[in-house]
């Protein structure tokens, strides 16, 4: 008898009851738009969809500027006049080998992307990081 009692009240919380909205009048005729009443969870499976927008990609020189930018505004380089895009981080940035790991944690912040240890072992200059930051889709 319980069971029973359950399954008819869950088979009316999942019905819907439907009614047709009003007619607004207007000289354009509007099909009439069924509205649920009920907010009863309803037996569709929804899989999840990632899409991406085409022509989204970065170009070089925004790239380029916004790692000058984040260069000159990083305290230890010797001298912001030297960042150029062939600029080597240690020999003419000044930075040592711990610099040069927090240069690349700013440009993953900056450009919302996660550089893997072993591609970030590779990046010791301007144009390698912005030739990466290219390769990379997600990178906005």
């Amino acid at each position: 008898m319980l069971r029973t009692a359950i399954l008819r009240s869950a088979a009316a919380a999942t019905r819907v009851a439907v009614r047709p909205v009003p007619q607004i009048a207007s000289r354009v005729t509007i099909a009439p738009v069924m509205r649920t009443t009920s907010f009863a969870p309803k037996a569709v499976a929804w899989q999840g969809i990632r899409c991406y927008a085409a022509g989204g990609s970065l170009d070089k020189e925004e790239v380029y500027e916004r790692i000058r930018q984040l260069l000159a505004a990083f305290d230890k380089v010797n001298d912001p006049k030297n960042i150029k895009e062939t600029a080597h981080f240690s020999n003419d940035l000044g930075l040592d080998s711990l610099d040069t790991v927090e240069v690349v944690m700013a440009i993953e912040e900056e450009f919302s992307i996660e550089i893997p240890d072993k591609d970030a072992d590779n990046i010791h200059s301007i144009d390698k990081a912005v030739e990466y930051i290219l390769s990379q889709p997600d990178a906005y």
